[in-house]
């Protein structure tokens, strides 16, 4: 549960509950809903407070008998905690923590409650919280913020995405934001503005400049401009087509999402309709480069697609790459992997 990038040697086991499309979790009748709360004492907002107790958080004592509180340590603690939930038949279910407190959640969850989830609440506790933003939810959102909410009936849907190892199903993780490539060091250069201080916007606007500079004035042999071993397949069947400056086995960059709104701006998916999203750059040559500011707002050109930028919509997509990837923040080992979109889950909204 801790917040900093590691890279994991497997994916999680899952054993997933197959569910109807249209099953719902169903809760007892109360006058109250029963909330359970998975608050990450090590996320930025909760870290050094006792108990995960920060600047709105609310402490043990003062949530009431209508909310169960968990604080696990460990990630191997998650699945007894959210079994535990199921048993009570909670109403919500209440995460306070970053994009990879979330991703662990629906990870360790997905064989607890197949595809019907009660209703989640998300509580923006990390240095980073894509997740939030997309949903519309304010940094400083607080418990009681969100138990308002629930009256008022804000509710919205997202998928998750879903990275299964094609040979063993049952291994497979959960999250919203999954890149690969100089993604890596992009993502390693954010975790260095965190300690200068940036978080959220700041962080990716920071880091989008800094590694265009990069590759941009680099040399050949700069690790800002090399590729990684790469193929793509779409669910078709058909493998995405290259379009030169690396070789055929390697790709520059690939990032997928199904979040619908995303940090500083950027609207990278403006014309993909599919819940499953798809940025592949094929090289780092300048002229790609160049073309990136119009590129992360979804302007991209038919020059810019000939030059080897791809983006697209999928219902799966299969990857087979020859280094780690990153997931909501910390990385997972190099593998042959389908991609998809998971179950609609509801999010409670401002």
């Amino acid at each position: 549960m801790d917040g900093s990038i590691h890279l994991f040697d497997r994916l999680p086991q899952v054993d997933a509950v197959p569910r109807a499309e249209n099953d719902v979790a169903i809760s007892s009748v109360r006058t109250r809903p029963l909330v359970g709360l998975i608050r990450n004492g090590r996320s930025h907002r909760n870290e050094g407070h006792a108990n995960g107790r920060s600047a709105g958080r609310n402490s043990a004592d003062e949530l009431g008998e209508n909310v169960l509180l968990a604080t696990p340590h460990r990630r191997s603690e998650l699945p007894g905690v959210l079994t535990d939930f199921a048993e009570k038949r909670v109403d919500y279910i209440a995460i306070d923590g970053g994009d990879g407190t979330v991703r662990d959640v629906l990870t360790c969850g997905a064989g607890i409650f197949g595809d019907s989830w009660p209703m989640l609440i998300v509580l923006p506790g990390g240095k980073t919280n894509a997740l939030a933003l997309d949903l519309g939810i304010p940094t400083d959102w607080s418990f009681n913020d969100a138990l308002a909410a629930v009256q008022r009936g804000g509710l919205v849907r997202r998928q998750p995405l879903v990275i299964t190892q094609r040979d063993d199903d049952r291994a497979q993780v959960r999250g919203f934001v999954m890149g690969a490539g100089v993604f890596n060091q992009a993502i390693t250069l954010g975790q260095r503005s965190h300690d200068l201080g940036a978080f959220n916007h700041a962080v990716v606007a920071i880091t989008a400049v800094w590694s265009m500079a990069q590759a941009m004035l680099g040399m050949s042999g700069n690790k800002w401009r090399q590729g990684t071993a790469m193929r793509i397949q779409r669910s078709s069947g058909v493998e995405l087509d290259h379009c030169g400056g690396l070789p055929a086995d390697e790709r520059y960059l690939m990032f997928a999402s199904t979040l619908q709104t995303y940090p500083a701006g950027l609207d990278p998916f403006r014309e993909v309709e599919e819940p499953l999203q798809v940025a592949v750059m094929d090289n780092a040559r300048r002229r790609m480069l160049l073309s990136l500011p119009s590129i992360f707002r979804g302007k991209s050109t038919a020059a810019t697609r000939r030059c080897g930028f791809h983006v697209f919509g999928d219902s799966a997509v299969d990857l087979d790459i020859g280094d780690p990837f990153i997931l909501d923040g910390e990385a997972f080992p190099a593998g042959q992997y389908r991609l998809s979109a998971g179950p609609r889950l509801r999010f409670v909204v401002p």
